[in-house]
């Protein structure tokens, strides 16, 4: 017998490439990861995706289990948001198939009540680009309805006119979409606003909660209608892996009525095999993330889910409070919930004022990794400052004075500096030798790039990172003592995937 041990060396080099990650736990990666603070939820999250790792979520009438899980989760999802008896829905892999699914039922829907009027899917240019992932996907025209560059979030009558404008040219609406909050600036939509004026359209409105689903119900100052209670709204994405605290994998899609939440599946005979019916996009799926986050709510429970969000609370009252001490920058608007988007002060001077990118750098270097958000031009002609983000969570008040201290001396050393100017070799560089140590050249130059130009680029750099001709050596490269590093050669620019 040989004294390796096949098993362990595979973990040991999961070890080695987790290892280069950033910090899951403990508050000082403030996007992508939302950490509890409590192992006993982790811990109770891996033993249930343990048990439920050989099910196969295809058919809850075989795996009896799936439908129990997904039948609480529903109910769980539909209470916090105040829906009755006719919101139903589904439990799905994540925000951006929620999204999608939302839109797919509202497509079909709208399809199936005649004429052939093109299908428009009307939304803030705020709107998460889960929605844009649907629209190009599903054949729907897309219409961006600027936002308040001041707040972040639209005026109701913009959107409205939006949708009258869409008839007006002899299209149809399959959906109009409002955020609670967000993402990009932690704005809630005037959802009752829309909602009302939708209804009196005979438009269907989602209000995508995805953020903000599993922390508003919670949150301790006042908040305007946005959810099940405003009558208007026929449908919401809230997903669980966010501030549900579950691993990533779940979210929820709800809707108000049943009629709805058909128009989402997908179900044949149409062949010789078995029947197939799919709730989501997917069709064999794992249950592992449906058993962790099934785990987890009922562990916590709406108490616990109080508590957590109120110390979530607490943090972003503490750090938003310490950056209006921080000259040279600002919070951007009034956000409502645990999203900051922090911008230059355009009424300091330049000496003063405080770059967001130079920000994101300089607090890198200081343990802490926030988003850089590049300027938005708008349809209009208006412009959404870049700032750089910071998404808040319960763990952030054990390292929230560690956090400011690290703002405030960031600021300064970076405050009246200019942004590097744009680059256009930059980008071949990046290609062909990954991200440079501080970021806020490439970002600048992403940012100058057009709109229609970005993208290609963008996703350029990501498929290299997992080209195996391109990318940094594996697993089997590691076997023959090659090093990894911390990041791949050609790691798209933080806050490029956010779902």
């Amino acid at each position: 017998m040989t004294d390796n041990d096949p098993a362990e060396d595979v973990l040991a080099t999961l070890r080695a490439l987790r290892a280069a990650d950033p910090p899951t736990h403990g508050g000082r990666v403030l996007s992508y990861v939302y950490d509890s603070g409590r192992a006993d939820l982790d811990r109770v999250a891996a033993e249930a995706a343990e048990l439920f790792l050989p099910v196969n979520g295809l058919d809850p009438t075989t795996f009896t289990s799936v439908g129990v899980l997904e039948r609480d989760l529903v109910a769980f999802g539909r209470s916090v948001l105040h829906g009755g008896s006719d919101v139903v829905g589904s439990v799905t892999s994540g925000g951006t198939e929620s999204c999608l699914l939302a839109v797919k039922s509202a497509r079909d829907r709208a399809r199936a009540t005649g004429g052939g009027a093109r299908l428009a899917l009307v939304l803030p240019t705020s709107a998460h680009p889960a929605f844009r992932k649907a629209a190009a996907y599903l054949g729907l025209d897309l219409v961006e309805v600027p936002v308040d560059p001041g707040t972040g979030a639209v005026h109701a009558p913009d959107l409205l006119a939006a949708l009258d404008d869409v008839a007006a040219a002899g299209g149809r609406v399959a959906l109009a979409v409002v955020s609670a909050p967000s993402y990009p600036s932690g704005a809630v939509d005037p959802v009752e606003d829309v909602a009302v004026g939708c209804a009196a359209r005979g438009v269907d409105l989602h209000v995508d909660a995805c953020v903000g689903g599993l922390v508003l119900p919670w949150w301790p100052h006042d908040l305007p209608p946005w959810d099940f209670r405003v009558p208007g709204v026929t449908s919401m994405s809230a997903d669980l892996h966010k501030y549900g605290f579950v691993p990533k994998g779940a979210s929820l899609v709800l809707y108000r009525g049943r009629d709805r939440h058909l128009a989402q599946y997908f179900a044949t005979s149409s062949w010789p095999g078995y029947p197939v019916v799919n709730p989501t996009a997917l069709g064999s799926r794992s249950a592992v993330g449906m058993a962790a986050a099934w785990a987890v709510v009922r562990t916590l429970g709406e108490d616990g889910y109080a508590d957590l969000v109120a110390r979530t609370a607490q943090a972003t009252d503490h750090v938003r409070s310490a950056l209006r001490d921080v000259p040279g920058l600002r919070v951007l608007g009034d956000p409502v919930g645990p999203l900051l988007a922090v911008v230059a002060d355009e009424e300091a001077g330049p000496d003063m004022r405080v770059d967001p990118f130079l920000l994101v750098d300089a607090v890198r270097a200081r343990g802490f990794l926030l988003q850089a958000q590049p300027a938005f031009p708008q349809p209009d002609g208006t412009v959404v400052p870049r700032s750089a983000h910071l998404t808040l969570t319960p763990v952030t008040l054990g390292v929230a004075e560690e956090l400011v201290a690290a703002l405030a001396a960031g600021a300064s050393a970076v405050r009246g500096r200019p942004t590097p100017q744009p680059d256009p070799t930059l980008v071949e560089r990046v290609a062909a030798e990954g991200l440079p140590a501080e970021l806020a050249p490439v970002m600048a130059t992403l940012e100058a790039l057009p709109r229609e130009h970005s993208p290609a680029l963008l996703a350029q750099l990501l498929a290299a990172v997992v080209d195996p001709d391109r990318g940094q050596p594996g697993p089997h490269a590691l076997a023959r003592g090659e090093e990894h590093g911390a990041h791949g050669p050609s790691a798209a620019p933080p806050g490029t995937t956010v779902r």
